[in-house]
């Protein structure tokens, strides 16, 4: 059989395997879920609170922007941080050294990565949807929208979750990374209207596609009238797909690249550089 073939397997099964250690172990479980639940109770003490002009609530119009910040964010963060360990701890370098290795390494972290957003994208839609009301996924066309801009995103967020993961040194860069990640959700229109903030900051936030996911996953969730309060008053389901899909073609080109250029570097000396160094800021 294909060695590459064979790597692929090995890499689905592992993400499997890690999957479902994620979900049944109490401290990752609180990890997962500790920020998406304080949202969610942020947004149902504001279920009241009506968005002037319209007739659903800032609650409710916050949800599926939340739901698309989930997939980017989490899904970038969630390659970034494994990689950026991995390298710290040995794995990455013991499963260079496994012919085919590194091919079930990033396959695995992938589906891993992948699987946990969903999941977690499934549990906050459900119980936003049961504590806050105002979305739903009425019609084929709903549900539709809801899985490719889905799709799209994580291709948008997994490959330049590698690229950082494979050029960030350390977990104190890691944690610094998501100092600039939660101010792009800010400007981003995912827990207020975009169309609220100075138009140059309206301008950065189309760049990324935190801003492309929240308003793809409001067409799919919230009733048509709904676009009113959007840029130009529409959904822009073409311009969407062109963001979320130059980054995730950008990514893809991008990340083999990096992450082989990162493999044929990893060595047990500079791990073990790695470590020192780690070793001497904590003193």
């Amino acid at each position: 059989m294909n060695p590459t073939s064979n790597a692929v397997r090995a890499g689905f099964t592992r993400g499997w395997i890690e999957l479902r250690q994620l979900f049944t172990a109490a401290p990752d479980l609180i990890g997962q879920f500790l920020t998406p639940a304080i949202a969610l109770v942020v947004l149902y003490l504001l279920r009241n609170r009506e968005y002037p002009g319209g007739d659903l609530s800032v609650a409710e119009l916050a949800l599926p922007g939340l739901i698309g910040s989930i997939i980017v964010f989490n899904g970038l963060f969630a390659i970034t941080n494994v990689l950026v360990l991995d390298r710290e701890d040995g794995t990455l370098l013991r499963a260079k050294a496994v012919p085919g290795g590194m091919t079930g390494y990033v396959v695995g972290k992938i589906v891993s990565a992948a699987g946990s957003v969903v999941v977690q994208v499934a549990v906050v839609l459900a119980v936003g949807m049961a504590i806050i009301g105002g979305s739903s996924l009425d019609g084929a066309a709903a549900w539709l929208t809801f899985v490719w801009v889905l799709l799209l995103s994580l291709l948008a967020a997994l490959p330049v979750g590698a690229i950082l993961g494979a050029v960030l040194d350390g977990p104190r860069a890691t944690f610094l990374l998501t100092m600039p990640l939660m101010g792009l959700v800010a400007i981003s229109g995912i827990f207020y209207p975009i169309t609220a903030l100075p138009g140059w900051l309206q301008g950065v936030a189309q760049v990324f596609p935190i801003y492309w996911s929240g308003l793809g996953m409001r067409s799919a969730l919230l009733p048509p009238d709904a676009v009113a309060i959007e840029i130009g008053e529409s959904w822009r389901h073409i311009e969407t797909a062109a963001v979320l899909g130059v980054w995730a073609v950008a990514g893809l080109l991008i990340a083999p690249v990096v992450l082989r250029r990162m493999a044929r570097h990893e060595s047990g000396s500079n791990m073990a550089a790695r470590r020192e160094k780690a070793m001497q800021r904590a003193f």
